[in-house]
């Protein structure tokens, strides 16, 4: 929470407490009415800083997955961009040893080429495909791609997710900061607003739990 939110907070309680004293020391029936409806405000309020809590905690936590999964997606990548390489000198070192190999070249020598072309083509193969490895997850050039992708994908929602706990915790401030207002000002205007802009905060909150992509904010 912002440390303009706390000191409004702070005025709030202070604000409060004054009026408490004020009653106490000899206040009328306007002056329970004002204590009645700053209590109710101070409710509301904590209850809005709940939620705050709850969709500050979900937008941190989004952008911490959201930095990992991008981490893991070049992880991927340049091990994509490696293996690859390799697969290309692999390809390259085979078709040079083809035309050398059509040649006049004696055949035991030959018969080494051949053997040496067709291993190289099954590291190249390999090089493109190996499903078993990593677990099962695949470390050929085909899998590291699928999985570099699936990493993406992670981070977009992770990143969409964290923007509309952004948004919902800027409506849960500003809620806050209005209904501080009406137990300063006395404007009870506020508090429905206040209202208002907590069921905007909680809508958004919700939308980034359970579709994070049904709206698109930025």
């Amino acid at each position: 929470m912002s440390h303009g939110v706390h000191a409004v907070q702070h005025e709030v309680e202070h604000k409060i407490k004054h009026d408490e004293h004020g009653h106490g020391e000899g206040g009328g029936g306007g002056q329970d009415i004002i204590t009645s409806r700053n209590k109710k405000v101070a409710l509301l309020i904590a209850v809005i800083a709940l939620f705050l809590a709850f969709s500050e905690t979900l937008g941190k936590s989004a952008q911490t997955n959201a930095l990992n999964y991008q981490i893991e997606s070049s992880n991927l990548w340049n091990f994509f961009q490696a293996k690859n390489i390799r697969r290309t000198f692999t390809l390259v070192a085979g078709e040079e040893m083809k035309v050398h190999a059509t040649g006049t070249v004696e055949e035991p020598r030959k018969a080494a080429m051949a053997k040496q072309m067709e291993e190289w083509t099954k590291t190249a193969a390999r090089y493109r495909s190996e499903p078993e490895a990593a677990g099962g997850k695949g470390e050929g050039t085909v899998e590291l791609a699928r999985r570099a992708l699936e990493e993406q994908k992670k981070r977009d929602d992770a990143l969409a997710k964290y923007h509309h706990y952004e948004v919902a915790s800027a409506a849960f401030q500003i809620g806050i900061v209005l209904a501080s207002a009406t137990v300063i000002t006395g404007m009870v205007v506020l508090s429905y607003l206040s209202i208002g802009l907590a069921i905007l905060g909680i809508a958004f909150t919700a939308i980034g739990l359970l579709a994070p992509h049904a709206i698109h904010l930025f």
